[in-house]
C-alpha cells in the first residue's frame, strides 16, 4: 500500500520509557512535533524542537493538568478528513494544522488500584484527554497513526527506518486496532472498579497478555493462555506449560491451599487428587501421597506447600512426573531435580485470589462465586447417638477438604493425614463408594477405622451400610436429603458417627 510520510506529531506520554529512537527518527525527518509539560521537556532534551500545545490552542493547561489537549485545534488536526473538501476548507479557516502521529499512553489506573492507593488518587487517574485522543486518532487511521502503548515503540521505529518516515494504510489499520485493544481494556478496568461497589450486572473481562500453547486438550486444538503466569510462578526447569498442565496446575494450586500452617503434599491427575498426605517433612508427606495410588501418580503433577530439601527431590527423582510447584527449592535439590530437561519445576510465589469463575456455555457465559467454603470441626453437626473422636474428626475434616475438590460424584476413603482412595466422577454415589474401596484394597489400605467423605447428600442408606461393612467409623456429608433419617438410623444400628456440614460442594 502507498506510504504516507508523517510531517507532523502529537506527542504527551507518561511513561517516556525507549521513546528515544522515536524522537531521533521524527528529528531525522524533520517532522513538527507538538507536546506538553514533562513530555515536551523531554523531547527537547533529546535535542528537537517542539511546539507546546499551549501555543496551538491558545490555552494553558488548566484545572491542575486535567485539561491540556481537549481542544478543537487539537481534535480537528488529528479528525480532519484529508481527502474532503469541506475539512480542508475549515481547517485553513480556523487554522488547524493536520497531526499525522499521535503518540499517547494513558494514567496507570490499573496499576494504582493495585497499590491500594485511596480513592481520590484512583480518580486522578482515569485518563480523559489520552483516551480521547487515542480514540480519534484511531477512528482516523486512514490519515493518522496511532502509538497508544509503549510497547509499540519498536514497531513504530521499525516501519518508520524501512519506510523512510512514512507508514502505509496497512500499519495505520493495525495500530488503530491495537489502540482501540487499549482503550477497552482501560475502560473494563475503570468500570470493574466502579462495579465493586454498584453490583451492575455486566461481565467485563479483558486481558492482554497472551501465550500461544502447544495445543489445546488435544493436539487437533488450538489454545492460549490469557493472563500473567510470571506474576504466579518462576519456571525453574522443563518445557512450557502445555494446556493440560495449565489446567492440573491450577487444581493443584488450589487444593493445596487448603492445608495452612501443616507440611502436605498432593498429587493430581486430571485436576483429581491421587494422593493427598500430611506429615512432618516433605519427604514423608511425598511418600504417603504416592502411596495412595502408585500408579497413577506415573505422568502426575506434584506440589507441597513447603520447601524441597535434598532428602524429598531424592526420593521422588525416580518418579516420571509432568509437575512439581513448591513455594521454594533448595539448590542441591535443582541439581537433583534437573536431571529430567523436561520436567516442570515452578517456584509458587503468590496464592491466587479471585471471588468468581467464568465459563463459556452454550451461546453465552455462566459465572458463579469460587467455592471458598471449608468446613471445620465448629461447622459439623452431630446427628448420630456416637459422636465422632476429636481424631475421627480432624480425618473428617481432612476427607473433605480433598472432596471438595474431586470431580463429582465423589467419596474419599482416608485416615488424618492420608487419603486412602476416592472414587471420582461416577454417576452414582455407590458406585463412587465401590471404586473408591476397590482402589483402596488394590494399594494394600485396610479400611477399618477410616473415615468417609461424600460431596452431596446421600439419598439412601446404602452407602452407609457397603461403609460399614468395611469397618468405615465415621462419616461426614452436607445432608438435606429427605431420607436423612434413614442413613442416619444405620449408623446408628450399625455404631458407626455420622456428621452433617449443611455445604454441598459439588464440582462439576
Amino acid at each position: 500500500m502507498a506510504a504516507k510520510k508523517i510531517q507532523s506529531a502529537l506527542i504527551s506520554v507518561y511513561y517516556k520509557d525507549n521513546l528515544e529512537p522515536i524522537i531521533a527518527l521524527l528529528k531525522a525527518h524533520g517532522v513538527k512535533i507538538y507536546s506538553t509539560g514533562g513530555t515536551q521537556a523531554f523531547i527537547e532534551g533529546q535535542g528537537a524542537e517542539v511546539i507546546p500545545v499551549e501555543d496551538l490552542t491558545g490555552y494553558p493547561s488548566i484545572f491542575g493538568g486535567r485539561v491540556k489537549t481537549l481542544h478543537p485545534k487539537v481534535f480537528g488536526g488529528i479528525l480532519q478528513r484529508r481527502d474532503h473538501d469541506g475539512d480542508i476548507s475549515q481547517a485553513t479557516e480556523f487554522d488547524i494544522p493536520a497531526i499525522d502521529l499521535v503518540i499517547v499512553d494513558l494514567y496507570p489506573f490499573e496499576e494504582t488500584v493495585a497499590s491500594g492507593a485511596g480513592e481520590a488518587d484512583i480518580i486522578e487517574k482515569i485518563d480523559i484527554g489520552g483516551i480521547s485522543l487515542i480514540r480519534a486518532a484511531a477512528k482516523n487511521f486512514k490519515d493518522v497513526t496511532i502509538i497508544a502503548s509503549k510497547d509499540q515503540y519498536g514497531e513504530l521505529e521499525e516501519r518508520l527506518n524501512n519506510q523512510d518516515g512514512a507508514t502505509t494504510l496497512e500499519d495505520r489499520r493495525y495500530f488503530a486496532a491495537q489502540a482501540f485493544q487499549v482503550s477497552s481494556n482501560y475502560d473494563t478496568h475503570i468500570f470493574n472498579y466502579f462495579n465493586l461497589n454498584e453490583n451492575i450486572p455486566a461481565l467485563k473481562i479483558s486481558e492482554t497478555k497472551a501465550k500461544a500453547l502447544r495445543y489445546g486438550e488435544n493436539p487437533h486444538q488450538s489454545a492460549r493462555f490469557y493472563g500473567n503466569l510470571d506474576e504466579v510462578f518462576d519456571q525453574l526447569n522443563g518445557k512450557e506449560l502445555s494446556y493440560n498442565n495449565l489446567v492440573d496446575v491450577d487444581a493443584a494450586v488450589a487444593l493445596i491451599a487448603e492445608f495452612k500452617g501443616e507440611t502436605a503434599f498432593a498429587i493430581l491427575k486430571h485436576t483429581n487428587a491421587c494422593g493427598v498426605a500430611l506429615a512432618s517433612s516433605v519427604k514423608e508427606a511425598y511418600q504417603k501421597a504416592f502411596a495412595a495410588d502408585t500408579t497413577s501418580a506415573f505422568g502426575g503433577v506434584l506440589i507441597t506447600n513447603q520447601n524441597v530439601d535434598l532428602a524429598a527431590a531424592e526420593e521422588m527423582h525416580s518418579l516420571f512426573f509432568e509437575v512439581l510447584i513448591a513455594p521454594s527449592f533448595d539448590e542441591d535439590t535443582l541439581k537433583v531435580l534437573k536431571g529430567k530437561k523436561n520436567r516442570v519445576l515452578l517456584k509458587q510465589k503468590i496464592q491466587i485470589g479471585g471471588t468468581k469463575q467464568i465459563k463459556t456455555l452454550l451461546n453465552g457465559i455462566i459465572e458463579q462465586d469460587k467455592d471458598l467454603q471449608t468446613e471445620t470441626k465448629a461447622d459439623f453437626k452431630t446427628v448420630t447417638k456416637k459422636s465422632p473422636t476429636e481424631l475421627e474428626k480432624d480425618a473428617l475434616v481432612f476427607a473433605a477438604k480433598i472432596c471438595k475438590h474431586t470431580k463429582s460424584n465423589t467419596i474419599i476413603l482416608s485416615n488424618g493425614d492420608q487419603l486412602f482412595s476416592s472414587g471420582v466422577g461416577q454417576t452414582s454415589r455407590v458406585d463412587a463408594l465401590l471404586q473408591a474401596i476397590e482402589k483402596a484394597k488394590a494399594f494394600g489400605f485396610d479400611l477399618k477405622g477410616a473415615v468417609m467423605a461424600s460431596d452431596a447428600f446421600f439419598p439412601f442408606p446404602d452407602c452407609v451400610e457397603i461403609a460399614s461393612k468395611e469397618g468405615i467409623s465415621a462419616v461426614v456429608q452436607p445432608g438435606g436429603s429427605i431420607k436423612d433419617q434413614d442413613s442416619i438410623d444405620f449408623c446408628d444400628k450399625a455404631g458407626m458417627s455420622m456428621v452433617l456440614t449443611g455445604v454441598r460442594h459439588f464440582k462439576h
